[in-house]
């Protein structure tokens, strides 16, 4: 690739996060409040499943 082609690439780039930084919004603290709660059950979910897992693997595999 010559160099054009990454300033091209490069000013697409830009031009994508520009677009992307307009659209967004700051969440209010209700959005904020759910996906902290959703996170969390998500992050005690995953962690009572591996700590089941390595418990049954200690059990059954001594």
């Amino acid at each position: 690739m010559d160099l054009n082609s990454y300033w091209i690439r490069f000013k697409g780039f830009i031009n994508e996060s520009i677009r992307v930084l307009k659209v967004t919004r700051k969440p209010s603290k209700l959005e904020f409040q759910t996906i902290v709660k959703a996170s969390g059950l998500g992050m005690i979910i995953i962690g009572l499943l591996g700590f089941v897992i390595t418990m049954l693997k200690q059990l059954l595999f001594p």
